[in-house]
């Protein structure tokens, strides 16, 4: 496999990446609401194995030849996304049911590591425009001499996701040092990435069902 194409496909997926969207959104508002920023990063990034070993094993050709799977998955994520986000800005509410926009700092939501590690790798697992994107990505990389292309797939993926993985955990990390003693702006964050995300999974139901 050539160099030339590896790198050219680590900058180009790691430039997808930054791009902000359900994932960021999640790493963000669990990230400064809860103790540890790794569960939820390294549960995208096991969503992200998963997607990388379907295309691996020919999960293309299924889509292509049954369109009804493609849209089950898109109907199931759309509407965790929509959940996670709905529970994102519930979250944020009082006893008296008021939205919190106060400066006394916001306690975790006791959602354990296992939760958020899960929910992470739903995010990412069941996310269909992410199964595109390497369904679409991937194979323009693979060339037809040397490794078979279900090597390539994985050389390839196992880059994409180590870039998932640091560039998820330093959004985190600059997140939280951002928010750190401004629970307020904490509070206001929070509360965008659970309309990003709530958006980005209505968009997804509506993209299916009318569209």
């Amino acid at each position: 496999m050539e160099v030339t194409l590896v790198l050219q496909f680590a900058v180009m997926s790691a430039l997808l990446t930054m791009v902000p969207g359900a994932d960021w959104a999640y790493v963000i508002s669990t990230g400064t609401r809860n103790r540890s920023v790794v569960p939820p990063v390294l549960g995208i990034a096991s969503g992200y194995v998963v997607l990388v070993a379907a295309v691996a094993v020919g999960v293309g050709a299924l889509v292509s030849t049954h369109p009804d799977i493609l849209t089950a998955v898109t109907l199931v994520g759309a509407c965790f996304i929509t959940y996670l986000g709905v529970s994102t800005l519930l979250s944020l509410r009082g006893a008296d049911g008021a939205l919190l926009l106060t400066d006394e700092a916001p306690s975790t939501d006791g959602t354990s590591r296992l939760q958020l590690y899960l929910r992470g790798m739903g995010v990412s697992g069941i996310n269909p425009k992410a199964m595109m994107m390497l369904l679409v990505l991937l194979p323009q990389y693979l060339t037809p001499d040397g490794w078979g292309s279900t090597a390539q797939t994985g050389l390839l993926g196992s880059i994409f996701i180590l870039e998932v993985v640091v560039i998820y955990f330093g959004v985190a990390v600059f997140a939280r040092s951002m928010l750190v003693g401004r629970p307020r702006l904490n509070t206001v964050v929070t509360a965008f990435s659970g309309i990003l995300l709530t958006g980005f999974g209505v968009w997804l139901l509506l993209d299916t069902l009318v569209f």
